[in-house]
């Protein structure tokens, strides 16, 4: 419940354990290259200034179509990683938070396509809906959960939007059935040439696809939460052990990258092979 919450695991947890050392204490600035720049489309560090509270409710009231000074609180709520991290395998990180009124949202960057996204996504989000009650529980304890799906690749290609939203709906007339399970999807890739300047969801996509410190300066002059975003990146950069994470977290995305690569070749040339079998055996 979101008064045990507040009382216990969001005191504790205001900031995430292997992100430590974005919490401004123990900081060591990095000499290294000072041009550096984390990107937000690494996980790790879209997790980092999800964990910024000011932040956090900038993207979530621009995701829900509110007025900043409307979101009154976000509570973060645990997440378990699908795989330990750090370690040699790629793990996944998002950010749960809950709205003052019970909702949640839930909050992903996703790099790599693959085949069973849909239903990964779709099993998530049927998850965080479900364990909101409990044996002899009222349906009416059940909230609005929102899977929110930041996607570094396309996903929708017949067609040229960046962002949608999905709720269950009647396929004849349209008709809303309702908008307690939600989907929203945001293709970093096909963001428009423009910016809509009316459009504050496109202002952060911009901001989160950005790649070089321009980039970011030119988003956080259009908006008091991208700028807070943007320093939030400032202060993790020059975290020497944040680096340190961000850059095995890197890796770690690479390694998984070569390894899928590797198979999908090797699946390749072993398909190749077995049909010139085939096709020698068939001319015997």
């Amino acid at each position: 419940r979101a008064s045990d919450i507040r009382t216990g695991y969001a005191k504790k947890a205001r900031h995430a354990p292997f992100l430590h050392s974005f919490t401004g204490k123990e900081k060591t600035v990095a000499k290294r290259n000072n041009n550096f720049i984390m990107l937000p489309t690494v996980d790790v560090c879209f997790k980092g200034l999800m964990y910024n509270p000011k932040v956090r409710k900038g993207f979530i009231s621009a995701l829900l179509k509110m007025d900043p000074k409307d979101v009154r609180e976000t509570v973060l709520l645990p997440t378990a990683l699908r795989q330990e991290y750090p370690d040699d395998k790629l793990g996944i990180l998002d950010v749960r938070a809950m709205m003052e009124d019970g909702a949640q949202v839930n909050m992903e960057m996703q790099v790599d396509s693959f085949e069973q996204w849909d239903a990964r996504s779709l099993f998530y989000l049927s998850k965080m809906y479900t364990e909101q009650i409990g044996k002899g529980d009222p349906y009416t304890k059940l909230k609005k959960c929102i899977h929110v799906s930041i996607l570094n690749f396309i996903r929708f290609a017949d067609d040229e939007r960046c962002y949608r939203t999905i709720r269950l709906c009647d396929e004849q007339t349209g008709k809303k059935y309702t908008d307690l399970l939600e989907l929203q999807i945001l293709e970093l890739m096909k963001l428009p040439g423009d910016l809509r300047e009316d459009d504050e969801v496109i202002r952060w996509m911009r901001f989160l696809a950005g790649k070089t410190r321009e980039e970011f300066e030119d988003m956080a002059g259009r908006s008091e939460y991208i700028e807070e975003a943007y320093r939030e990146l400032e202060r993790m950069s020059a975290d020497e052990r944040a680096r340190l994470e961000y850059e095995a977290r890197q890796k770690a995305i690479r390694d998984h990258e070569a390894i899928m690569s590797s198979a999908w070749n090797r699946g390749l040339q072993e398909g190749i092979q077995q049909e010139r079998q085939s096709m020698i055996r068939s001319m015997l």
